[in-house]
């Protein structure tokens, strides 16, 4: 749409007011609301001054001031604000250079998509990602100096199977939540409504379903855009999902790993290249790939873990990337072998489809930076003609020692991930789409407010383990 077209849709629609969204260095949406008649067609150019101090990750204070630069191709109406509220998402500008942020996440992946076409490689790339997330009926935590502790209870648990009180069983037992019918999956209706909200305002879905563990795991799926839309589409999927079960009672989390001993959930993200139309992927060679998108998987692979920082980027998501639950910890490639980190599904024997499937990020990643550093591996991997070795068609959890020492392996931490982003980055540089400065400043704040923080404070479980030493 067109700034002017904007207005009109607001006046049809009835909005009252304006809400502008945006997300901060982890992946967090922010927002700030305007009164209607704050928006005019100048706004889309001298856009609405924000405090960017206390965003996470952002500027100093004082060099706080910023500008939110509305985006007329993101509008839509809010489906859960009581008052008519048009919703678009916001860039951010600097007020005195009318420069782009270089901590703005979208235009990090603005940057990316442009670097693409500027390598002449390929003019567009897709991304499909599946934002795997638990629905939970409780959830209580908290820590301090004295005692840390989390509690989750779920109507869906199967720990809730020997309950008294109002107990009618059809819980999924652990693994093996996929795909039951209900009344044992006992959300069907609510993704239902999930869906249609999410189609209300603008999404394209695929399909959805129950997921592998209990206590309520589920899977909604995004049809493919391009990049920066599929990183827009994310956010606005989990502020549906989120708002949906949130006035239904229930509390959604896309944590990696909230229960122990059951199947984390992933962001398994679909991505192919095309150039004028065509597709660049499809070929005569391994699963009908072509050597194109042979280099691009050797490239995610050689980077995976310096990637591993961004795409999986908290403590929590190493609890997840563990052999034993459909994790692909281990680094190499294969048709329909869902334990690789990348797979090449066979669903279609179209060019058109032919896709490569990167599984190691989670839901817990920042799409922006999480797509643009996928993409930029891949085009490493492209330029410098990177081979992805053999592929390997077995089931990696099936292979002997000394097989698997031969096949790299995911970190096992976020201090050990954020290590080899400090030693592996260069390919995310090229045409400072990730500047040293903006890496710096996401290791730095990686390091001190997660890694640190959960590796200093004592865990639950030591005291079960070390108490009565």
């Amino acid at each position: 749409m067109t700034p002017n077209e904007v207005i009109e849709y607001a006046k049809q629609q009835g909005a009252r007011q304006i809400d502008l969204r945006f997300t901060d260095l982890p992946g967090l949406a922010q927002h700030i609301s305007y009164p209607i008649g704050q928006l005019t067609e100048d706004s889309f150019e001298e856009g609405f001054g924000i405090d960017g101090s206390s965003i996470r990750g952002w500027a100093a204070i004082n060099e706080s001031d910023m500008l939110l630069i509305p985006d007329p191709n993101t509008a839509y109406m809010d489906p859960f604000f009581e008052t008519p509220t048009l919703c678009m998402i916001g860039d951010i500008q600097d007020p005195i250079t009318r420069q782009k942020y270089d901590r703005d996440p979208r235009w990090i992946a603005k940057k990316a998509e442009m670097y693409l076409k500027n390598s002449g490689v390929a003019d567009t790339i897709y991304f499909g990602a599946e934002a795997e997330f638990f629905i939970f009926d409780n959830i209580r935590f908290d820590q301090n100096p004295h005692s840390g502790y989390y509690f989750i209870d779920a109507e869906e648990g199967r720990w809730n199977s020997g309950r008294e009180a109002n107990n009618l069983g059809y819980r999924p037992r652990y693994k093996e939540g996929y795909f039951p019918l209900p009344p044992t999956d006992h959300y069907q209706n609510l993704r239902a409504e999930m869906v249609e909200t999410m189609l209300k305002v603008g999404l394209d879905i695929e399909c959805h379903h129950h997921e592998v563990a209990t206590a309520g795991q589920c899977e909604i799926d995004q049809r493919f855009d391009t990049m920066v839309k599929s990183a827009d589409n994310m956010m606005l999927y989990k502020y549906c999902i989120r708002n949906v079960a949130y006035r239904h009672g229930k509390t959604v989390t896309f944590m990696p790993k909230p229960l122990f001993g059951d199947n984390g959930s992933g962001m398994h993200c679909h991505q192919s290249l095309w150039k004028g139309g065509q597709p660049l992927f499809a070929g005569d060679g391994y699963a009908g790939l072509s050597q194109m998108a042979l280099w691009y998987i050797g490239g995610l692979l050689k980077h995976a873990r310096a990637l591993s920082a961004i795409i999986a980027p908290t403590t929590n998501s190493y609890k997840r990337l563990v052999p034993g639950y459909e994790a692909p910890v281990n680094l190499a490639y294969s048709r329909r072998n869902r334990s690789a980190a990348v797979r090449i599904p066979m669903y279609s024997s179209s060019p058109k489809a032919k896709r490569v499937e990167f599984r190691p990020p989670d839901p817990s990643a920042n799409p922006y930076l999480a797509f643009a550093a996928m993409l930029m591996a891949g085009l490493d991997g492209i330029v410098n003609k990177i081979d992805p070795g053999e592929s390997l068609d077995k089931d990696i959890y099936d292979l002997s020692p000394e097989e698997l020492k031969a096949v790299p392996s995911m970190p096992a931490s976020l201090d050990e991930a954020l290590q080899c982003l400090e030693e592996d980055h260069n390919f995310l540089l090229k045409d400072d789409v990730f500047t040293e400065e903006l890496l710096e400043t996401w290791i730095t704040y990686k390091q001190k407010n997660e890694a640190d923080a959960v590796r200093l404070r004592p865990h639950p479980y030591e005291f079960a383990l070390y108490y009565d030493i």
